[in-house]
């Protein structure tokens, strides 16, 4: 008989541990709240070569580095992490009980829980090039590496003609390969793309040139030809991590996305989702501001004080003993945290 799953209570469940998940957390810690962060691992930032556009933060600095600082500075303030895959949750009651998260290794309960599931690039079919050197997803991070080099956008849909229009902001030698399949783009897009200096190249890719340290040199293709790169882009859209979302009730977009307010509440009480997982851009410091915003509008639910008058009718004028609000265990790793180094 195997041993009953151990199970954990909490004002905050985040699951998720990319930029938008960690700094809810962050957030919600720090304002007095039991919060938990339920990682799976892995995830878009954790495979980062190098974080970009986050003022701060060198941009030789790995996903992972960024991720494991982050993660120290949760549990430095008191936040539990988990390493797990929540796979199931619930909603007790009607809408004002706690809500249960299934893990494969624990469960979970939390008045709050924040999604911050992500998503995940579509990959084309190989021969590709090494993702991050050579195959990359994201304009707006690394558009930049490829200022006056030659570049592929690689797909065959109006997201892949719309980023190579782009690309000639940077670049005035720009392809874009369809890998031999039916073009889906608007008869207006084409047009567009005849009026700029885009090859759009047709022909299937059959092999890939990389260099010794690993980074793309040039693509071969069926037709014998070789063009030289120095990266390009995949735009084959995105598989978004919706499961729980849609499992709690939560609207979502026809994109998949999960619909949320500009606070990250979604449509269903007392759940949040910040992050890629929701719609806009997707990018580290667009996370950072959506986990603490939603953080913020978490702990304005949650905290105890200043009691309202109907909870002053209710409950009394609120007591010296009653205060502060914050959990015991919180604020004496607070107390610590401020005092550290430092006689009292």
């Amino acid at each position: 008989m195997s041993d009953p799953m151990e199970s954990h209570e909490y004002e905050v469940v985040v699951v998720g541990g990319g930029p938008a998940g960690l700094t809810a957390a962050l957030y919600t810690t720090r304002l007095g709240h039991r919060t938990a962060l339920v990682d799976r691992g892995g995830g878009r930032a954790a495979m980062m070569r190098n974080v970009h556009n986050v003022l701060g933060v060198p941009e030789e600095t790995s996903g992972g580095e960024y991720l494991g600082v982050g993660r120290d500075q949760l549990e430095a303030y008191g936040c539990e992490l988990h390493r797990d895959l929540v796979t199931s949750c619930t909603c007790e009651g009607d809408g004002d009980g706690p809500i249960r998260l299934a893990g494969d290794a624990a469960e979970y309960a939390g008045d709050v829980v924040v999604l911050a599931t992500g998503f995940a690039d579509v990959r084309p079919e190989p021969p590709l090039p090494r993702t991050g050197r050579g195959l990359h997803y994201c304009l707006h991070c690394d558009a930049y590496m490829f200022v006056d080099e030659s570049v592929y956008v690689m797909g065959h849909g109006e997201s892949a003609a719309h980023v190579a229009g782009i690309m000639l902001n940077f670049t005035d030698e720009v392809d874009l390969l369809t890998r031999g399949e039916a073009l889906e783009w608007s008869d207006e897009t084409a047009a567009v793309l005849e009026a700029h200096p885009i090859d759009v190249i047709e022909t299937e890719i059959a092999g890939v040139r990389n260099g010794e340290d690993g980074w793309l040199e040039a693509l071969e293709f069926e037709d014998g030809t070789v063009r030289e790169y120095e990266g390009g882009f995949a735009m084959y859209g995105a598989e978004y991590n919706n499961g729980l979302a849609r499992e709690l009730g939560c609207e979502l977009n026809d994109d998949g996305t999960i619909a949320v307010d500009d606070h990250g509440r979604t449509s269903v009480e007392a759940v949040y989702a910040v992050g890629d997982c929701t719609p806009g851009h997707n990018q580290v410091p667009v996370a950072l501001g959506q986990g603490a915003k939603a953080g913020i509008d978490v702990h304005f639910r949650l905290r105890d004080f200043p009691r309202d008058l109907e909870a002053i009718d209710e409950l009394g004028p609120v007591r010296s003993t009653d205060v502060p609000g914050i959990p015991d265990a919180l604020l004496e790793q607070a107390v610590d945290f401020h005092t550290y180094g430092r006689e009292r």
